[in-house]
């Protein structure tokens, strides 16, 4: 019998100030969501993280012109109280875990947050 929890591999693009909270925490939490952000939108697959890290945070001012693509695992068991989202293409799948969940979502990542890409934009 082994002690191993069962896991799933997700993803997160961030910007650098999301970034530096997440290396505050060791690289191992997310920071709580903003008033503006009701829900924290994990990705199921590295590709669509790096289409919004290098489509979108390369763009953004808050977002440093810089994307980052973070890999984590977060128990399965946890993670199978939300469903998957698809938000558009089937690729683009996500989950959707509210705000008020934040601190259960990260007790539940195990071993350290990595960062697995990084996409530079004009203004970086």
């Amino acid at each position: 019998m082994t002690d191993e929890v069962e896991t799933t591999v997700l993803w997160r693009p961030v910007g650098r100030a999301e970034l530096a909270l997440i290396e505050q925490s060791g690289w191992t939490a997310f920071p709580p969501r903003l008033e503006h952000q009701p829900f924290f939108y994990p990705v199921a697959n590295e590709n669509y993280a790096a289409q919004i890290a290098r489509d979108w945070n390369t763009k953004d001012a808050a977002s440093g012109y810089t994307g980052f693509v973070t890999r984590f695992r977060v128990r399965s068991d946890h993670l199978a109280r939300h469903p998957l989202q698809t938000a558009g293409a089937r690729v683009h799948q996500e989950y959707w875990i509210p705000a008020e969940e934040m601190d259960a979502f990260n007790q539940a990542i195990v071993g350290p947050i990595e960062v697995v890409a990084e996409f530079h934009g004009e203004g970086a």
